[in-house]
């Protein structure tokens, strides 16, 4: 398994003491698989998706990547694994202003030591964004940036693709091209694919789909 979720929970402090968030979370996830993860505001979605990117931790439960507990690791040793195994792309973007479309591109596969040119390229021609290379991200529009957001996740070819509502800021015929080059996309790199998303349109494209309510999968 590529990704596997053993009965988390997370708690945050609130004004009247702890805030439950995810009350025993599990689920899976297999190379190539993708998995749509949706739920009402507040269910647990973008909390569950940050604990599995290590950008937060559990209060209780155990996750693993590729077989190895990223529960107990250290700060820096989850941000080495989020620069090698996993990719997350988010719903702002986050490209670098000061790098083109090119380096934005290169930039977390060359964190990584995964640089390929060859493999880049073709991200960029798939994406359409070829002719846009020497471009710095103010002069695209939302659906390109969005587009170097995934081909920056992708460049680095990682095992597990993380996406929180990636196209919830684009139009619809816009967002519908985009998913379709980036389930493309992760089909040919046979990474695993988790994303969350308010839409049923959206969800009903993945392979899988899991439903969060109150903190529990139902």
């Amino acid at each position: 398994m590529v990704l596997t979720v053993q009965d988390v929970t997370k708690s945050y402090s609130g004004a009247d003491g702890d805030v439950p968030v995810l009350r025993g979370v599990s689920l899976s996830l297999d190379r190539g698989e993708t998995l749509a993860l949706t739920g009402e505001s507040g269910s647990g979605k973008s909390t569950l998706l940050h604990l599995i990117g290590g950008l937060d931790t559990v209060d209780a439960g155990s996750i693993f990547i590729g077989g190895r507990e990223i529960t107990t690791l250290r700060d820096t040793d989850r941000a080495a694994l989020r620069r090698s195994d996993v990719g997350v792309i988010f719903q702002q973007f986050n490209l670098i202003p000061s790098l083109t479309v090119q380096a934005n591109i290169a930039f977390q596969a060359r964190l990584a030591g995964t640089f390929d040119a060859d493999h880049t390229a073709r991200l960029s021609q798939a994406l359409g964004l070829t002719d846009h290379s020497s471009k710095y991200p103010e002069a695209l529009s939302g659906g390109q940036q969005q587009r170097v957001a995934i081909a920056r996740t992708l460049a680095a070819r990682p095992k597990l693709v993380l996406a929180d509502e990636p196209t919830g800021n684009l139009d619809e015929s816009t967002a519908a091209d985009v998913l379709d080059q980036m389930l493309a996309l992760v089909r040919e790199t046979g990474a695993a694919l988790l994303m969350v998303t308010h839409s049923q349109t959206v969800a009903r494209r993945m392979g899988r789909h899991v439903h969060l309510s109150q903190g529990h999968v139902v």
